[in-house]
Order: C-alpha cells, then structure tokens, then sequence
C-alpha cells in the first residue's frame, strides 16, 4: 500500500454543464454554445477510446445512463459532433479528418436534459489531468529491441525505481521518462534484470507517488510523451532489463476523475464506474471500483492488456488487492476475484512468461493459487509481497541489543512461501512503503541521523546479503545500494553523490547480484527452490542455510549470516559435502568499506563428521554483522 495521503473528498475533475444541443452546419464553434455540427451512426470499427484509421478517428465511449453522447475537439473547431446510441451502453461514432495529436472531449446529456464535459476515460493521451484528451495512435512508435526475452521468474532481481525522483535534481518539475532512461546503464552495470515502476499513469498535480491514478490507460503527461514511456521500456530491453509496472485499481483517484458520475448520473456516489452502496468506502475516498459490472471489469482488464501489448511490459504489480477483495480488511468482495483470476488466467494463456505480482499482506496461499475459473479457485497470482519476509529482517536489524535479535524469526523468514512455490513471494528489505509514512531508510532507522555509520552499513547490507540469498523473488528499492538516507518523498530526488561517497557499499551490492544470478556459473543454487536453515544460534545470533536447485558442485551454495557484534575467530558448521568449499563473499571485506574490519575469512575444507544434521562439517572465521557465501 502506500503513501501520501489525499484528501478523501470526492472532486468530479469535469469542466461544467454545456447549454442544450442546437442542430448547426459543420465547421461551427461550438464549444460555448453547444451547437451540434455533425450527428453519425454508430461505428461498426471494433475498439475503444479513440482509435485510429485511415483518414479518422472511431470514438466509442461507455455512458450507459447518458441520453445523448457528442464528441468535440479540434477536428469540429470545438463543435458537438453527436455520436450513434448502440443501445449496448456504448456510444460511437467514425469521426472524419481526426487525427493523432488532435485534442478532444466528450459531452453527456444525462436523462434530465443537463450537459457536462468531460475527459475519455480510456485517454492513452492527456495534456494533464484537467485537461482535453489527445488522439493517439499506438502504431505510430517503432520499436528495436526486438529480440529481448523476459527473465524467467527465479532469475529476476528487481529494482523498484519512482520516475519523478530516481534521476532528477531538486527544483523545477519531477524526473520523466528520459531522465530514467539515462540511468539504465547504471542499473544494467549494478546487474538488475527488471524494473519495478511505481504508478506512472496521469494523476493529479506534477508530483505524486502515482497511487491516485485517475486515467489507467493515459502515461502521467508530467513524465512526457506516450513515446517516451515506450522507448523507457525499449531502451530497457536492450540492456536486458524487463519492466514491471504498478497498477491501482483498489480505488481511482480520488481527484480529478474522468468517470466520475460520466453519465450525468451520480447514482448517489459516482455513477456507473463506481460502487454505490458500502463496498464504495476505501481509506483514500469513496472512489472503489464497481467490479460486479462486467463493464468496469472489461475496463481494467483492457488498462492491463494496453500495459502488456501496446507498451511492452514485462508484468503487472497490483496495488493494495486485499482493498480490492474487502472493504477495509474485512468483509468480502466477490467480484473483485472475478477480476484477479480472469485477467491471471489470461495473462497466464496467452503470455505467461510476463509476471504477475499481487501486494496483498493477508490473503495468504489464496492469491497465489491457481484460478480454475472466473468463480473458483486462487486469485492466479504468479508472486505476491511478502510482509512474511520484509518485517522479520528488517527487525532483526534495526533492534538495538543483540540480545533481542530472534533468529527463529529470521529462520521462518528465510524458510516462508506462498502455494508451496519458492518464487511465488517477492522478498526486500526497503519498498517505497516500508521507507515513508513514518518509516525510514534501513540505515537511517539502525541510527537515526546516522545512516553512514559503521553499524548502519553493516546491518542494512547484511538485510541485503540475506534478501539476495534467500528463495523468492528479490528486490531493491532505488537508492538503497548507495545507503540513501532519511525517507522517500515524492519531491526529493535520490542523491547520486551517495555513488562516490558509498561506492564500495554499490560494489557490495552488485558482487551479491552477481552471485544471485550466478554470473560465474558456481552459485546455481540461489536461483533454485531449494532452502534448509540448518543452523540456528539464537545464542551466539548466528545461522547458516544451504541453497540448492539440483545439488552438486556449482550448485550447492552455503551461506552463514551473523547477527552479533561478535567476531568470530573459528566458527564451526554442517557442510552438505566434503571437499574445498571455496568463499565466494564476504560482507566485512574492507574493499566494501574502509572502516570494516576485513576479517580473515577464506576457503574452507570440509571433513565427515555429523554437524547441524548434515554429515560433514567445517570451519571458519566470520565478522560481525557479517555475511559469507560459500560454494564448490
């Protein structure tokens, strides 16, 4: 979940009331007067919004208790072109000599007679979030990173980026696509193979998190062109890296709204689109979908599908669908599981090599189950959030007394999954929300003030170690490789400078990446589903788990992580095998950072003798706070 909060008081986001419709001759002005300049049949071109063809543009809009639907734009001279009643809810039209980049909006006549303008609520283009709709035409960009493939589910590692403020200075407006684009060498160097991007949709105002989504299928216009989202995501794939996107359909909003009371009848909340009896409260306004209408259904379903066809995204992470499947925690809505297993199952049909990712915290193995159907069965997510992981570890590094730290805790941590699947939870120790809405950086909440001290590094790569070398799905959030401080705001950019103050931390961060997606081809295991946390000091603070997906050299992977400030001069564990375990990590190295104590840990022999329950054991020397991959 989230975020800023905004105000709950509902805006409609429209222009006014228009005067009653007077029949003109085409070419008339009509944007003040209401004067109908042309009037059409219904449009028997398939498709939604505004689409375009040889020679025009078909409009096709859902007002279903609008009397009379009209379009007007640039096209008209701003003159109400009225539009064909398909008697199906919908309202069209094939609209000559409208074209891309051309303005438009919609006016509703409602059953009493009144007019209102309003925006498309299917816009691929706004010029802001109060103002007119834009043709666009998703043909018209040429994509070049034809041959990219998105990485399977267990080699992801994520990057969870905010365009207004992953590259950008304080002052002026926020970050945009083109700035993004100019750090994707950077995070293709640090070794992430996908990019989580918070919601980028229009929403009110310049600077924003982007969960008050008001136009699903619209790029925010702050952030720049349609194009410029898509080459984000093109340059993305040439460097190999996939894009996931934040989706919000818990609640739209709340300002600013194009659906909102579209048809001129608010239905005593906000008209067709919305819920009108209690299912409509949320905590961020009365704005909550209306999923037992197939028509809103079909709405959301198409924002996915214009994400994963016409954009080329990689995947969908769904925003808050426990607010989707409840009220407020408690008290079922059915349809909402209409929406997550038809839209899964489809994903899952047709390009199930794309993820997708629910935040949840609650549903348990019922949102990563399979959907065997519109009405049975899990709600077909791939991966959901684990709170599971995230607030074991990031407890175990933030307390204070290395007494207090739980490492039975941590052990489940490790050990957690949803539906039986290693790769069905997405694990982090920062996420937007776990840095803001009181919360802190990692290092800045071990010390407050004191984000680049000794013990801040050490416990806040350590959560890191543990994360990269844990099964499930990892993630970064931006910044955290540099040890930005203080907390995410969306006004505050990621202070780059960190890069050469925190150079060595970045380099502890990618030789874990690297070791993850086993670049060397000697630490398969930390991409497989396999995991026994067989050591557990809860004494000493220490644990040790063996990584494994087939097992065998190159495979099986050791990793020890200890928790104390004590260093250990011999420490001694079960190893699955005899043999030289070579040290492929370690975390105190001093390369890292000057002041880490650059213990003398080195490779290890392992000899028989029954330890941990494993049949051979072997010694070695870790430093505090400290974290050592082994492998043969």
């Amino acid at each position: 979940m989230r975020r800023n909060m905004w105000s709950a008081l509902l805006l409609a986001g429209v222009l006014g009331c228009a005067e009653s419709a007077l029949e003109n001759p085409l070419g008339t002005k009509g944007e003040e007067t209401g004067q109908v300049v042309q009037r059409l049949s219904s449009s028997n071109r398939p498709g939604m919004g505004a689409v375009v063809y040889g020679g025009g543009t078909t409009f096709r809009v859902w007002a279903p208790l609008a009397s009379q639907v009209f379009v007007a734009g640039d096209f008209s001279s701003w003159g109400w072109v009225e539009l064909g009643n398909e008697f199906n809810g919908n309202f069209s039209g094939d609209v000559a000599g409208a074209v891309k980049g051309q303005k438009y909006k919609f006016v509703t006549r409602n059953q009493w007679g009144s007019d209102s303008w309003r925006a498309d609520p299917r816009s691929a283009w706004q010029e802001n979030s109060t103002g007119a709709s834009i043709i666009y035409d998703h043909g018209e960009y040429w994509w070049n990173a034809q041959q990219f493939s998105t990485p399977a589910f267990h080699e992801m590692v994520i990057y969870e980026l905010h365009v207004g403020t992953f590259n950008d200075s304080p002052g002026w407006g926020p970050g945009n696509w083109n700035s993004a684009i100019a750090k994707l060498d950077y995070l293709r160097d640090l070794g992430v193979n996908m990019v989580k991007v918070m919601p980028a949709y229009e929403f009110a105002g310049d600077f924003s998190w982007g969960y008050n989504v008001a136009f699903p299928f619209a790029p925010e216009s702050a952030y720049g062109h349609p194009n410029d989202m898509k080459r984000f995501v093109d340059e993305a794939h040439y460097r190999g890296i996939g894009v996931i996107v934040d989706v919000v359909h818990n609640h739209w909003g709340p300002s600013d709204l194009p659906m909102w009371c579209f048809s001129g009848n608010c239905l005593g909340n906000g008209g067709e689109y919305f819920f009108t009896d209690n299912r409509k409260s949320t905590p961020w306004g009365d704005t909550r979908p209306d999923y037992g209408r197939p028509e809103v259904r079909a709405y959301i379903r198409d924002s996915m599908m214009n994400l994963l066809d016409n954009f080329r995204a990689d995947g969908l992470r769904w925003d808050a669908t426990k607010y989707m499947r409840t009220i407020d925690g408690a008290g079922d809505i059915a349809p909402a599981w209409q929406v997550f297993r038809s839209i899964n199952r489809e994903i899952n049909a047709n390009k199930g090599w794309k993820i997708s990712i629910a935040e949840d915290f609650g549903g348990g193995d019922s949102i990563t189950n399979d959907a065997t159907s519109d009405f049975a069965g899990g709600a077909g997510f791939d991966a959901q959030w684990s709170a599971e992981f995230v607030h074991p570890i990031r407890t175990a590094v933030i307390e204070q007394n290395d007494a207090n730290r739980n490492m039975f805790a941590v052990r489940d941590a490790i050990t957690q999954r949803f539906s039986g699947r290693a790769h069905a939870r997405v694990i982090y120790s920062e996420s937007h929300d776990e840095v803001a809405n009181g919360k802190q950086r990692l290092p800045e909440e071990i010390w407050p003030g004191q984000a680049g001290s000794w013990a801040a590094k050490k416990r806040s790569t350590l959560a890191a170690g543990v994360t990269l070398t844990s099964p499930g799905i990892p993630m970064l959030f931006q910044g955290q490789e540099i040890l930005e401080d203080g907390f995410f705001a969306d006004g505050d950019p990621v202070d780059w400078g960190k890069l050469s103050t925190y150079g060595g931390i970045h380099d502890l961060y990618r030789d874990l990446i690297r070791l993850r997606r086993n670049w060397s081809n000697n630490t398969r295991g930390l991409r497989g589903g396999n995991v026994n946390v067989h050591h557990v000091n809860n004494t000493g603070k220490v644990l040790a788990y063996h990584r494994w997906d087939s097992g065998g050299p190159g495979d099986d992977v050791l990793i020890v992580a200890n928790f104390s400030g004590t260093y250990f001069p011999t420490y001694n564990i079960g190893f699955p095998r005899t043999g030289t375990w070579y040290l492929r990590f370690n975390s105190d190295w001093n390369g890292y950072s000057s002041d880490f104590g650059n213990t003398a840990s080195a490779n290890t022999v392992a000899y028989g003798g029954a330890k941990d329950g494993m049949a051979n054991n072997a010694s070695f020397a870790i430093g505090p706070y400290s974290l050592l991959i082994f492998s043969q």
